[in-house]
């Protein structure tokens, strides 16, 4: 299967400023110019002979840019091109406010802003900050916490600003990766991360971006030095038992998954080992208890040491949007995409004020981390889309209209070594615990709390992690490693249960698709074992796959899709199934004669032809329906769209099984057309 990447955070809505009407035209701009004015003061103020102006300035700029409507104004001023120099303003506290302003830039700005920074020539700049840090860290390996009385102890506060714009800039340039293998920047992530036990946050901040820098580029394979990864293996070892230094291990362990091939071959087992080690004890730990144990010691703390009044206000007013690394400015590349997931989380720009809330963030990060970690330990290392993982089921020969898609299945390859790690260390099990609903007594006790309520957010995307995880797991495992038939029954009863178990079916669009996916991947295995599909009833079914249809993500309509044609190849098989095959048929022709995207389409033509392929109940539900009347008519339509839509739309990979599929289409025809002569 293909290998998916998330978005790590929104795409701005840039929109053209035009009036629709006179009304609207003086509304504009008199926002216009409320948005203007403030930002071309306040650079403004960068170029003042005074520091604290500039900091001030900094600042400010810092703030506004946390809403995505002022970030437009603050680009047509130039603003990156008038923040960058002051990355290296002689003012140390000038340096670390540019640097968070940036930060929050890139943050809330999303990719587009990211490469727009990029071309502007930030990395020059920030490049040189970050070698600067570096060599003052160098001389000053112990710091002591906090005494702004010296210059040389903002160090590590400029430096985690600067190491979190970098971050963000390489999640989204390739220019910007490419600057940071040549200069040397791994050096800087390496000494931040050096510092675990003394600046945590710092280490953090240095492992998500070493984490993302580290996949899938081989050219700083060779800066990776054994006293690199020294470092490496130091904080996988480290025995603090924080939630925080849970997730700085879990982040390491991904970095050193990423990087694992310039291990030595003689020491490859025991790495495999002790990341799937760390991973197994990040999931086993219960955040629900551990959330509410930590609430139950915020709240017995002074007011004044938690959770001002202030702080209640300004999350209330919806200030508090979160934007914690692990959710708006990491990749959560896993396969079975989330890209339509909305990161609008910016509570991480603001501070967390209390240490409970900030351990409870914390272990939620280590969590879903581990669980993307594991969904790409178990991708194909092909790089084709997701939604194209399978090739067209039907191949060139004739053959291919008497066998389902839905029947066959191709395991990927694991190595002995990750194979046995993931049994010993009863990762499926814990992986299955992680897609159970988070407790209503913590859901209850977080909504009692406006700073404690992105927590809830956070938990319900573990869930969908964890969904997609099992979807892979399914991939990947041995039918005796996975618990054997009597597991996978029970599986597609607990997944019918997360389904159909609330009032009505579940609307969250992430979690549809993650829940199809895990349902998809489980169904495919019954069938390549024969098992019996008692994974829902015919109704349950056909309510899920409708509303799955409706979805505007195109992985969950692809995925309802290819549970449909599952389902339909094993009726087929049976006896007086034709009425249930009709209701089948109908569904998939509706979506492959109306779905807007030609993924979906190329998907819904090929579960046809697998589902009435042969078979006595599936050629009576076909000629009752009129199928081959309604394909053939249809056939010259799907011939158009894919030549005039898929020349731009498309990849090679995704053309060349669209070319299959209108190929078994004309033959499908032409093969039932013929039988009916008979």
């Amino acid at each position: 299967m293909g290998k998916k990447k998330t978005s790590k955070f929104a795409r701005p809505q840039f929109s053209p400023i035009g009036p629709l009407n006179n009304m609207k035209e003086e509304e504009e701009e008199q926002e216009a110019g409320e948005v203007c004015s403030p930002a071309r003061d306040l650079l403004e103020k960068l170029q003042s002979v005074s520091p604290d102006v500039r900091e001030f300035a900094c600042a400010n700029i810092s703030k506004l840019v946390q809403e995505k409507k002022v970030i437009p104004s603050f680009l047509q001023k130039d603003a990156v091109r008038c923040l960058g120099p002051m990355l290296l303003d002689s003012s140390v506290g000038v340096r670390e406010t540019a640097a968070g302003a940036l930060r929050n830039l890139s943050a809330c700005g999303g990719y587009d802003v990211c490469d727009e920074m990029v071309k502007q020539d930030i990395m020059t700049p920030l490049t040189a900050l970050l070698q600067q840090c570096c060599t003052e860290l160098d001389a000053n390996v112990v710091i002591p916490q906090k005494q702004k009385g010296a210059d040389k102890t903002y160090v590590e506060d400029i430096a985690n600003e600067a190491i979190n714009l970098l971050w963000n800039l390489c999640e989204s340039s390739s220019t910007a990766v490419s600057v940071f293998n040549k200069e040397g920047l791994l050096d800087v992530c390496i000494q931040c991360l050096r510092r675990f036990s003394i600046n945590i946050e710092l280490a953090i901040s240095a492992a998500y971006c070493l984490q993302t820098i580290t996949e899938d580029n081989a050219e700083l394979l060779p800066s990776l030095i054994p006293s690199a990864l020294q470092v490496l293996e130091m904080v996988l070892l480290s025995p603090e038992d924080t939630t925080e230094h849970l997730l700085l291990r879990t982040l390491i362990a991904g970095t050193v998954w990423n990087v694992k091939s310039v291990v030595p071959t003689s020491s490859q087992a025991d790495t495999i080992n002790a990341v799937i080690r760390i991973l197994s004890e990040t999931l086993e730990k219960n955040a629900n208890q551990i959330i509410l144990r930590l609430r139950e010691a915020a709240c017995a703390m002074p007011k004044v040491e938690t959770e001002t009044e202030m702080e209640e206000e300004m999350i209330d007013a919806g200030e508090d949007v979160t934007s914690n690394p692990e959710d708006g400015m990491q990749k959560a590349p896993h396969k079975g995409k989330a890209d339509n997931v909305k990161n609008d989380d910016i509570s991480d720009l603001l501070p967390v004020r209390s240490e409970e809330l900030r351990h409870a963030t914390a272990l939620l990060a280590a969590q879903q981390t581990a669980l993307e970690i594991i969904v790409n330990m178990c991708c194909s290392e092909d790089p084709s889309d997701d939604e194209w993982e399978e090739m067209s089921s039907s191949d060139e020969s004739d053959n291919s209209m008497t066998e389902g898609a839905g029947t066959l299945f191709s395991p990927l390859c694991l190595s002995a070594e990750v194979l046995s790690a993931l049994v010993n260390y009863l990762i499926p099990k814990k992986v299955l615990e992680k897609t159970e609903f988070t407790d209503n007594v913590t859901i209850d006790v977080c909504m009692k709390s406006p700073s404690w309520r992105h927590l809830i957010a956070k938990m319900k995307r573990i869930q969908c992690r964890a969904l997609t995880c099992l979807h892979n797991l399914l991939s990947v495992m041995d039918m005796e490693d996975l618990g054997g038939p009597a597991a996978l029954q029970a599986l597609s009863q607990h997944l019918t249960t997360l389904v159909f178990s609330q009032s009505e079916l579940p609307k969250d669009s992430e979690f549809l698709e993650a829940v199809t996916s895990a349902i998809r991947s489980l169904l495919q295995r019954m069938a390549s074992q024969n098992l019996p599909q008692q994974c829902m009833t015919a109704e349950q079914l056909m309510i899920l796959c409708e509303a799955g249809a409706q979805c505007e993500n195109t992985s969950t309509r692809v995925n309802v899709v290819a549970m449909m044609g599952i389902s339909g190849s094993a009726l087929a098989k049976g006896d007086n199934t034709a009425e249930t095959l009709k209701m089948v048929g109908n569904f998939l022709l509706q979506v492959a004669t109306k779905d807007s995207s030609l993924v979906v389409v190329g998907e819904a033509l090929d579960a046809i032809i697998d589902v009435f392929a042969d078979g006595k109940e599936a050629d009576k539900a076909a000629d009752q329906m009129k199928l081959v009347q309604a394909l053939k008519s249809f056939q010259p339509i799907f011939k158009s769209r894919v030549q005039k839509e898929g020349k731009g739309n498309l990849t090679p990979d995704q053309r060349l099984v669209l070319d299959n599929v209108k190929m078994n289409l004309r033959r499908f025809i032409a093969y039932q057309e013929a039988l009916a002569k008979k």
